[in-house]
């Protein structure tokens, strides 16, 4: 086989194997393309430039690949080159490297089937935790027959190519030749690094067909670089003073420092000693629930529950990540560019939820049903006054029901019970709260519960939490300090948010309920309002008199027309407010949508002045002071 320049050369060998992995990305890429074709509603020239656009990023990655063995066939000699022990040795390289590449595309399926999108951050994430994410895998598919599966193509691709590998070790080169091709090849990823930018293969408005043009895996290693965005250095940047003053004005500070957000929040009356139960719940969207259109019935509980506290039915997700979510509701402030703070090395002593509560003699504890090392959950919140309980404080009998990311959620629960009994006991207030698991990817949880088997689904994990959730507040309402106790429902983000636009608002709409019969009425709010929210709306109704430091507000107290929230993904940050999407963009970029939940028009920037500094003000403003430590006790 001749292979252009490396015709008659050992580096024939790498233009073979190039030639395999540009028609394997380009297979699946078709399958991708099949699979959301439904979504794909672009001019078939934009669908035709996607597969170009795909074939450069292959040879971006591939570029940065062959590094390595580009240097090994330059050193090796041609006696040793032409021996029979390195041709056994080149096989085995070859069959390997084969099985890594057909391993990555079944790899990538399955993560667009998870996310709807190729390797991001949450890959670089995932890498980080091996043991949750093995045995996830190991529960949630059949990896015996894929890896078989895998085993016999990558023989059988062997096998068709075998003749033509044999031709590559008849190649006699000197150094001086070898040298030469080799420069070439090496020149290679030096002007992919210059000419391929992180988001070149963002060519279309339609997320999904950009998805389809990009390379996993060059994507993957693009975000393990990536993993933090300097703020100033990659969005468009305002005046510092206008815009401090702009935030501070919104937030009611009254001061004269630059991003000094403090404020003072004045309660209504007496202040309120009550208990708080903030339970956090894994993945639960808000089209999950009938009240919000859907059919499957898989929340009887939550249908009926949510007729007896507060209902806010507009309300938003800031990110679509667990710690995203975290973050925003411990700390009450927009997500930041790149990492979640929750991720971020000097995190600890940040003004939060907890530590309002602590001040006034509050136990505050973060219970997880899993092992809080992951994401870094337990850093963070033990930095910041909490009192950790995951399950590795469980003992065997508790622990009745486990899977790769923690018990089941009723496990969880008992174990609140618990530690809010331990307190009563002792006259102490307390704050919990609380993450759950069962809802995440295998879907497992104790049979005989539900009437959807275990393992199945994500709406039989659903319903299960729906049962779980049940079952505390039935065993709640047996306890002595149940009715000074305040129970919030909230999710940390949706089931996903992939969607053919770059930030799709409907993808970020999730439930919050308060519910506290002897203190908070039967009432449904349809203020536009976001996950930074809780913290302040929750402290709003202890009537606490405190120093804020909080970007969110009561939303009790929020008039519709305030209304906003906060959306974002790992690059994109935006505000959604009077009906409009208006978000930030790494390379200085500002985008606005009119209607994103409904007809979706694009708008340019500048017919909106007004919004556009309201969203760089929110994002420029936290960013400034995340860096220069304004918001530590």
């Amino acid at each position: 086989m001749r292979l252009g320049i490396f015709s008659k050369s050992r580096f024939s060998i790498l233009g073979l194997f190039l030639v395999i992995n540009l028609i394997t990305f380009a297979i699946l890429r078709l399958a991708l393309l099949a699979k959301q074709w439904a979504d794909i509603d672009t001019p078939f020239y934009q669908i035709t430039f996607a597969f170009v656009m795909g074939a450069i990023h292959d040879l971006a990655f591939y570029s940065y690949f062959l590094i390595p063995f580009t240097l090994y066939l330059l050193v090796i000699p041609n006696r040793w080159y032409q021996s029979k022990l390195h041709k056994w040795f080149v096989f085995s390289g070859f069959l390997l490297n084969l099985y890594g590449l057909f391993f990555l595309i079944l790899s990538e399926w399955t993560f667009w089937d998870e996310f709807g999108v190729r390797f991001n951050f949450i890959a670089v994430d995932y890498l980080i935790y091996t043991h949750e994410v093995v045995q996830n895998i190991i529960e949630s598919y059949p990896l015996g027959k894929l890896l078989t599966g895998i085993l016999i193509i990558t023989i059988g691709c062997f096998w068709l190519v075998k003749s033509t590998l044999v031709v590559t070790f008849y190649a006699t080169e000197n150094f001086k030749r070898r040298a030469k091709i080799a420069g070439i090849l090496f020149l290679l990823p030096i002007a992919s690094y210059f000419a391929i930018g992180r988001t070149t293969y963002q060519f279309s408005q339609n997320t999904y067909l950009n998805e389809v043009a990009a390379n996993g895996a060059y994507q993957f290693f693009s975000a393990f670089r990536n993993n933090e965005l300097d703020y100033h250095r990659f969005y468009r940047l305002a005046d510092d003073a206008q815009l401090s003053a702009k935030i501070k004005m919104a937030l009611g500070a009254e001061n004269n420092d630059l991003y000094n957000i403090k404020h003072q929040i004045k309660g209504n009356g007496v202040e309120k000693r009550l208990n708080i139960i903030l339970i956090t719940v894994e993945s639960l969207s808000a089209d999950y629930l009938t009240k919000f259109g859907n059919t499957q019935k898989i929340t009887p509980f939550m249908d009926n529950w949510f007729k007896e506290g507060a209902l806010f039915t507009n309300f938003y997700a800031t990110g679509t990540r667990t710690i995203r979510g975290l973050e925003a509701l411990t700390l009450s402030i927009p997500p930041t560019a790149g990492q979640s703070i929750v991720k971020r090395p000097d995190n600890g002593k940040l003004f939060n939820l907890g530590h309002v509560l602590q001040e006034r003699g509050y136990d505050t504890a973060f219970l997880y049903g899993g092992r809080g090392y992951f994401d870094n959950m337990n850093e963070f919140y033990s930095g910041n006054g909490y009192r950790i309980v995951d399950q590795t404080e469980f003992t065997n009998e508790e622990m009745t029901f486990k899977n790769a990311w923690g018990v089941s959620d009723d496990v969880i629960f008992n174990r609140t019970m618990k530690e809010a009994d331990n307190d009563f006991a002792k006259n102490k207030p307390f704050f919990f709260q609380i993450m759950t698991t069962t809802n995440h990817r295998p879907y497992s949880y104790p049979e005989g519960k539900i009437d959807i088997p275990s393992g199945q689904s994500r709406e039989g994990a659903v319903k299960y939490t729906d049962y779980a959730i049940q079952e505390f507040i039935k065993t709640a309402k047996t306890k002595p300090w149940f009715n000074d106790t305040i129970f919030v429902m909230v999710a940390d983000h949706c089931a996903g948010s992939a969607r053919k636009t770059e930030l799709p608002v409907d993808k970020y709409h999730i439930p919050l309920f308060i519910y506290a019969p002897k203190h908070v009425p039967a009432v449904e709010n349809a203020t536009l309002s976001s996950q930074i929210d809780v913290a302040p709306t929750v402290l709003g109704l202890l009537n606490l008199n405190y120093e804020s430091q909080f970007y969110g507000q009561d939303i009790f107290k929020m008039s519709p027309e305030k209304g906003r929230a906060l959306v974002s993904n790992y690059q994109k940050l935006g505000l959604f407010k009077d009906n409009k999407l208006v978000y930030l963009s790494p390379q200085q970029k500002v985008d606005m949508v009119d209607d994103p939940l409904g007809e979706y028009h694009i708008l340019k920037p500048e017919t909106q002045p007004n919004l556009v500094n309201d969203v760089m003000g929110y994002y420029q403003s936290a960013d400034y002071i995340w860096t220069h430590r304004l918001s530590r006790y």
